[in-house]
């Protein structure tokens, strides 16, 4: 008999009963849930690329916004509700704003935005021994946007400013700001993109949108994944001499998700002195541009407030003293560029951001 006429007879006989043993039953539950958590499993990796990514974009705090997010409901008035909100607490250009108020030493009750902003900036302070300080407004006003009022600028005038400059002389009492001193204003520039960023990406989620990118001039979160279900490229621009700002090259791409990143130095806000480089950052302890040669930080952290804030911190302080305040911090991601003696640009970056590079 062949091997196919044995296989039909075989076919053709009735099956035995298999003997059922107590312990099958863990097996087959096993089996189960194994073929459930495989299948939840690949549904969540095939959420993102099945359903529609909308983008929307617009203008906010005097820059542009860009937004990418898994939905097929169109959340853009969400969004400007949104940023509409955090441009009427935080902005100083904002006549109406609630800083503004603050600065002109009005009885005001601040909002949510303030008081998360304002707490958030004094821990970061106490923290970074002062580098970080929105209580910097004075001096940022005297130097004018690019320094262009440097020519005006005085040491005796540096002096008088700075006993106006620093975060003792507010405080937070409630919903009212107390000040020692009505001639300190504060400065919320280094911190409000950051903060809009992250209160868009909590709006998105309220409404249950699990990927998405937020992008506000430069300042960066993401959650889950692109429409391709992998994680978000997001680029390090390299620091260029160009006024125009029509000059974009990447340093360095990073592949990242659920993390928030922002860079501190403008790219290419930089002036040269003696063959030298040195970023548009105003020093709150001294009143001058800081003399170093840190050019652009970049710092990763779950928030992108925080990031914002630790970005402009490490460029007030300069690349050594801010080796020795991430090893306090070690949940932060940096990625450094800087300008050799030569005139050339070098990079660094903390251990933990490897696995984030794109070659």
């Amino acid at each position: 008999m062949g091997i196919f006429s044995k296989l039909n007879k075989q076919l053709d006989e009735p099956a035995t009963p298999h003997p059922f043993k107590w312990w099958h039953i863990p097996l087959l539950l096993l089996l189960i849930g194994g073929t459930i958590y495989v299948y939840l499993s690949n549904n969540n990796k095939t959420d993102a690329s099945n359903a529609q990514y909308l983008k929307c974009e617009g203008k906010v705090f005097g820059t542009i916004y860009h937004i990418t997010y898994n939905s097929s409901t169109n959340l853009q008035p969400g969004i400007d509700s949104v940023l509409a909100k955090v441009d009427s607490s935080l902005s100083p250009f904002n006549k109406e704003s609630i800083i503004t108020a603050v600065n002109n030493n009005q009885n005001i009750e601040v909002d949510k935005h303030f008081q998360n902003v304002f707490n958030l900036a004094k821990t970061v302070s106490a923290e970074t021994n002062g580098a970080f300080d929105i209580t910097v407004a004075p001096l940022v006003n005297a130097w004018g946007f690019g320094f262009k009022n440097k020519e005006n600028i005085t040491d005796e005038l540096i002096q008088e400013l700075l006993t106006h400059v620093g975060f003792e002389k507010v405080s937070l009492k409630g919903t009212h700001v107390e000040k020692t001193d009505t001639a300190t204003l504060l400065d919320c520039s280094a911190i409000a993109k950051g903060y809009g960023v992250d209160a868009v990406g909590d709006y998105l989620e309220s409404v249950g949108i699990k990927n998405y990118m937020v992008e506000i001039g430069g300042e960066v979160r993401v959650r889950g994944y692109n429409d391709k279900s992998k994680p978000w490229n997001i680029g390090i621009m390299k620091p260029v001499d160009d006024a125009t700002c029509q000059q974009t090259e990447i340093e360095q791409v990073l592949s990242v998700t659920n993390l928030s990143m922002a860079t501190s130095g403008n790219y290419r806000n930089f002036y040269e002195e003696g063959n030298k480089k040195y970023a548009h950052t105003i020093n709150p302890k001294t009143g001058y541009p800081v003399q170093h040669s840190l050019l652009s930080s970049t710092v990763l952290a779950t928030d992108c407030a925080t990031a914002d804030a630790y970005a402009t911190a490490f460029m007030v302080v300069g690349i050594d003293e801010a080796k020795k305040i991430l090893k306090k911090h070690p949940e932060l991601k940096v990625f450094f560029i800087y300008s050799k003696d030569d005139g050339t640009t070098a990079c660094w970056h903390t251990d933990n951001l490897n696995k984030y590079l794109v070659e």
